[in-house]
């Protein structure tokens, strides 16, 4: 990804299985390709970018159960 993505004109989506404490975390596709995560209790904060191949590999992971 090249550049600097828009998270503004985004739609942000939360987990169906975010806690009812609002523990958890948002997601957006990105336009250009990728996808941004934010943390939903400071939608102001810092935003992780991941290419498309590294949030692949990201899911995979924790489908497979390898972070703990």
């Amino acid at each position: 990804m090249t550049g600097r993505p828009d998270v503004v004109n985004v739609t942000w989506r939360k987990s169906s299985r975010s806690d009812s404490q609002g523990v958890c975390v948002e997601v957006t596709r990105l336009a250009g390709g990728g996808w941004a995560v934010r943390d939903s209790k400071d939608p102001h904060g810092p935003i992780l970018i991941f290419t498309t191949a590294e949030w692949t590999a990201f899911v995979g992971g924790i489908r497979d159960c390898e972070f703990g």
